[in-house]
């Protein structure tokens, strides 16, 4: 049941460490404007543990603008399951209206405050709809992005931070949701069609992933007869994925790809130098073109990324590795149909 509102410390308050709503930079910085401009009138819902039930972004306005004490709604009418249900629900409710346009045309008519302090640029004489924009944010993930965490320069990769971890093993993402043992990492060597899923809602897998040692950033082909503009893309979308599960806690290992020698502008941007990386040999031994090119790149690589260790899988292959600690990972496909299973 609701009591009534309270006064808690904030250091007494506790977030919900497996809450799945994003809270970008920006959204904190308009929250903590509009307190500021408006006072704090939307107290944060609590259990009787002190664990924010709703109300992370306005936590963290909170805290960063200071404040020592928090008015909060105590929620005690609810077990574990129901407030698991309840924080998702409630941020998903959130999220399904967007304006009456007529309406807020009208409003903003009437009123001369500045709107865009709170991330809101209206224009009277055109009309949007609200909840497109979030749809698109959606589709390309926007509330991921964060430019203080990616790189300064013209290509702006969000970039993976380096690990030492080297996995026990390495399985296929496919195999993710039912695989038994969970003592190895997972790759992304695969189709791209059977991960694409992890881009359209990184969110939904975030604790099925968490369970494993580590995970590898996706793999999502560059062919060299995709469109630059395409490998670009899928650069980008390997990187940012990463870097959201990241700060998720979860270990993430970066695994650049290449193709031709002008994708080394960009391929190996956003790697922090230093660390382990993993790298594929899957096809590359039967094809004279193919083994140039990734000999080619992985020479650029070794020199862009600076690697402590490499993750090698596919098998070994004849190149000179310049001392790094190399570790082979075979594929377990191709040994399943050598060995006729």
């Amino acid at each position: 049941m609701i009591e009534k509102i309270e006064t808690v410390n904030i250091k007494d308050i506790k977030e919900y460490e497996r809450n799945t709503k994003l809270h970008s930079k920006k959204q904190i910085e308009h929250l903590k404007t509009s307190i500021l401009e408006f006072g704090f009138n939307d107290p944060i819902a609590i259990d009787e543990n002190n664990m924010i039930i709703e109300g992370h972004g306005r936590y963290k306005a909170l805290k960063e603008l200071g404040y020592t004490e928090v008015q909060c709604i105590r929620l005690s009418n609810l077990n574990d399951e129901q407030k698991k249900a309840y924080i998702i629900a409630h941020n998903k409710i959130n999220m399904e209206t967007g304006f009456n346009q007529p309406l807020l045309q009208a409003e903003l008519l009437d009123i001369k405050f500045d709107m865009g302090k709170f991330g809101m640029k209206f224009e009277p004489k055109k009309m949007f709809t609200e909840n497109a924009r979030h749809l698109t944010n959606d589709y390309y993930n926007l509330d991921l992005v964060d430019l203080d965490s990616s790189t300064n320069d013209f290509w702006q990769m969000p970039i993976i931070k380096k690990t030492d971890f080297i996995p026990s093993d390495l399985i296929g993402f496919n195999y993710a949701k039912t695989l038994q043992e969970k003592k190895t990492g997972i790759h992304f060597y695969l189709d791209d069609y059977q991960f694409e899923r992890l881009w359209n809602s990184p969110q939904k897998y975030i604790e099925i992933l968490r369970q494993y040692e580590c995970i590898l950033s996706p793999d999502f082909s560059l062919y060299l007869d995709m469109p630059m503009p395409m490998k670009i893309w899928n650069t980008y979308r390997s990187r940012q994925i990463s870097q959201f599960y990241q700060s998720q806690g979860i270990t993430v290992i970066p695994a650049p790809s290449w193709a031709e020698r002008d994708t080394f502008k960009f391929c190996f941007k956003g790697i922090e130098q230093g660390g382990t990386i993993a790298i594929s040999t899957i096809g590359v031994k039967r094809d004279e073109n193919a083994m140039k090119i990734w000999k080619e790149g992985m020479t650029e690589c070794i020199k862009q990324c600076n690697p402590k260790a490499i993750l090698l899988y596919g098998g070994s292959i004849d190149y000179d590795f310049k001392g790094i600690k190399v570790i082979e990972y075979v594929n377990k496909v191709t040994e399943r149909v050598k060995n006729g299973i």
